[in-house]
């Protein structure tokens, strides 16, 4: 099991095909809306997830351990950006491309919404160093998939180690 840790002791526990799926989408919206330099760092975490290069059953990471800023300004603009990706994602943005159906893909992005949504980034925990830093931030885009890539961390996207 995968597991992505909200606040309060919440969990979503994901299967490896769950984790799989929850990646994609994810993968689509984040590549979409990324803007801001925290939101290119959300986007190489996200890269990190993808188990065809990590492992299976090895990822997951709690909202608490990532670095949501310097100040309640930026960390409010983290975690808006962070409900904007689920907001578009929950509209099926770019599903249709998915080589498979992702029947519960949707109960996992509304129980993740709201962890999000009740997490207080006041509460993480400094000095984590689960988000990727900066220089290690997702700034290529995969050509052939229209979205952000493993870079630096590998040249491919999610999409591109599935073998779509």
């Amino acid at each position: 099991m995968n597991e992505f840790e909200g606040g309060d002791g919440r969990w979503l526990s994901l299967t490896n095909g769950g984790t799989a799926v929850f990646v994609d989408v994810l993968t689509f919206a984040v590549s979409e809306l990324a803007r801001e330099p925290w939101d290119f760092r959300f986007a190489a975490l996200l890269s990190l997830q993808n188990q065809n290069v990590m492992g299976r059953g090895v990822v997951g990471f709690g909202l608490a351990e990532l670095d949501w800023g310097d100040s309640p300004q930026e960390a409010a603009a983290a975690k808006d950006f962070l409900l904007r990706v689920l907001d578009l994602a929950l509209t099926h943005h770019r599903w249709e491309e998915l080589t498979y159906e992702p029947p519960r893909v949707e109960g996992y992005l509304r129980t993740y919404r709201s962890m999000v949504e009740d997490f207080d980034p006041a509460t993480a925990r400094a000095g984590e160093e689960v988000l990727p830093g900066p220089h290690e931030a997702a700034s290529a885009s995969c050509v052939r998939h229209r979205v952000l890539n493993g870079l630096p961390f590998w040249e491919e996207c999610v999409f591109c180690t599935e073998g779509v």
